[in-house]
């Protein structure tokens, strides 16, 4: 599949407030229109962004029902009483059971742990937690990123005398589940200022409040409980959940990110080394594109209670063990996934009129359920539209669902809550089980609500330009000032700055799919890397071609030597079809 062409988005302007940012904070001018550019509007808002520190995150007792959960724990814990931490089967729920798993250990609780293998269609959202419940004896059960829509299972829970803690950041529906205690920031009228904690957040709420409980009863010492030790796991499900860094958000996984590099977990440290990644050198971009993928693939095709046990292991030759296990079911995840691709490519081939409509949808019954939602994100973020994915057994699909800012999800399936078995999630990615014969009603009623509500304009891929900037100005020093703005990830990006500039030589072609381009501004030369670009060659297959580029710096090691090469994300060599951030109106640029 190709991606259509950008519509560029140029950067909003504030002469005035830029001025007062760059001497505020004494930043090069072009980070400062980079926050201008991001909504950052006050000099406040601007210095909690830059300079956020653990103190500053919000009270965990902003949670309506965090202190009976606390005191239910530690109930727990004096009775004697099992308690069974159930998660979802992705990274932030591996991450979230294998924190609380921990922390409550430490503080003297009897803890079970167990994440549902949930590839099989015939799982229900809580899967066998009951069961697992009853063997072990437990009294209480806390789910992590999961459970707020799971009011009938956790019914059949509380029958069993077995009372339920939810921890969860997935929307809620009209009916929440009847437990003791529920901690969301989604609930309505919830006054907990982050919406955007994502599952692997929560958790840490609960474990710092029973952290302030012991202190302040003096059953601990500060110094005893280490809340920091456990912000690696916050920062490893924050960016596999794609959570957004901003506000609090960012503050842990910057943390989390400086406990990571310490490399003291034993089965991280060996995924690390098995993905080939230097210990100082972790970003948010290597945990989603080298870690994150292998302890999903447990989940998608394998056994994902093998991740929790991966983050917990001490024994390094064990680690070494599971770590290259993980390494191999994640080849055969991308084989499978590979295969499923080929399909999708095939419909789109057979069937380009699909692409007039404003949405896609595609089913099989070829298809493992567990790759679907990999597939799902891809589809919509290439080509820019709301996007269905299901995969068909036994006369049930199971679809996942991404889409774009102008068309969020919630309200679609909420509409049709008749025709699912169930759904779950957010505006912007959920999940969903259907019968078969309702697929084609369900089909039809989504692409006409995507007809309906989105014009043409909201389907053309949008490349949001950060800042102008020249050649002389793209310096080590400018990249250190870059680097207040990290780290990067959703709704916090890399940011894409655009310069004019002359193509000094025809570009070179790279591993087949790739550009290195030569340019050259006001006497200043830098090499360029377009990645994926390599149809756009006819172009400017000349030398000394006026070129307007998009991209992001970045310094290139190479053989010791450190150098400022640009990230070219889209390139013109005519006018700019443009819209202008303050009126939302195309213009040419």
């Amino acid at each position: 599949m190709k991606t259509g062409e950008y519509q560029w988005i140029y950067p909003l302007k504030n002469p005035t407030l830029l001025g007062k940012i760059v001497s505020e904070f004494n930043i090069h001018p072009v980070t400062a229109q980079i926050l201008l550019s991001r909504g950052f509007s006050e000099l406040p808002m601007i210095h909690e962004f830059l300079y956020g520190k653990l103190p500053s995150l919000h009270d965990p007792d902003l949670f309506p029902d965090m202190g009976i959960a606390v005191h239910r724990v530690l109930e727990a814990i004096e009775r004697k009483q099992n308690i069974l931490i159930y998660g979802d089967n992705d990274v932030d729920g591996m991450s979230a059971a294998a924190l609380l798993t921990e922390f409550l250990k430490t503080i003297g609780a009897n803890v079970f742990f167990d994440i549902p293998n949930r590839s099989s269609l015939k799982k229900s959202l809580m899967g066998n937690a009951l069961e697992f419940a009853l063997k072990f004896h437990c009294k209480l059960l806390i789910t992590v990123d999961c459970g707020i829509t799971a009011d009938k299972e956790i019914q059949e829970v509380a029958r069993e005398g077995i009372d339920v803690i939810i921890t969860d950041h997935h929307e809620p529906t009209s009916k929440l589940p009847h437990c003791i205690a529920t901690l969301n920031p989604k609930l309505i009228n919830s006054p907990y200022p982050n919406r955007g904690l994502t599952g692997v957040g929560v958790a840490f709420k609960l474990v710092h409040a029973i952290a302030n409980t012991l202190i302040e009863q003096g059953e601990k010492n500060a110094s005893e409980i280490d809340l920091k030790s456990y912000l690696d796991l916050v920062a490893l499900g924050t960016i596999a959940d794609m959570g957004p860094l901003r506000g609090e958000n960012r503050v842990l996984v910057r943390y989390g990110l400086e406990q990571m590099r310490k490399m003291k977990r034993v089965g991280l440290a060996k995924l690390f080394e098995l993905s080939e990644l230097e210990q100082g050198e972790i970003t948010p971009s290597d945990i989603a594109s080298k870690i994150a993928p292998r302890l999903n693939s447990l989940g998608r095709i394998a056994d994902p209670i093998k991740g929790v046990e991966l983050l917990l292991i001490h024994d390094s030759e064990h680690a070494e063990k599971l770590a290259r296990e993980l390494d191999l079911n994640n080849l055969k995840r991308q084989k499978i996934e590979r295969e499923a691709a080929e399909d999708i490519d095939e419909q789109c081939f057979k069937h380009p009129e699909i692409f007039n409509e404003k949405a896609l949808v595609f089913q099989s019954s070829r298809w493992h359920p567990g790759i679907i939602a990999i597939l799902s994100a891809r589809i919509a973020k290439q080509m820019n539209r709301p996007t269905l994915v299901l995969a068909i057994e036994q006369g049930i699909g199971k679809g996942s669902l991404r889409t774009t800012p102008e068309f969020p999800l919630l309200p679609i399936l909420k509409e049709n809550q008749n025709l699912l078995i169930n759904f779950g999630g957010h505006d912007f990615a959920a999940g969903l089980t259907i019968k078969e014969e309702n697929i084609e009603t369900f089909k039809q009623r989504f692409l006409q609500r995507a007809n309906q509500q989105l014009k043409e304009s909201d389907i053309l891929a949008k490349l949001h330009l950060d800042a102008k900037i020249s050649f002389k100005d793209l310096t080590f020093d400018f990249m250190e000032s870059l680097s207040l703005l990290e780290p990067f990830g959703n709704e916090n990006p890399a940011p894409i700055l655009y310069a004019d500039a002359i193509q000094t030589w025809p570009p070179k072609v790279i591993g087949k799919y790739h550009l290195k381009l030569f340019l050259e501004e006001e006497g200043r030369q830098l090499e360029g890397i377009a990645f994926g670009l390599v149809d756009r060659r006819e172009e400017i297959r000349m030398k000394n071609i006026p070129l307007r580029i998009a991209f992001t710096p970045q310094v290139n090691s190479f053989m010791h030597k450190a150098s400022i090469q640009v990230q070219i994300k889209d390139f013109s060599t005519t006018k700019l079809t443009t819209i202008r951030k303050e009126d939302n109106k195309i213009i040419e640029n």
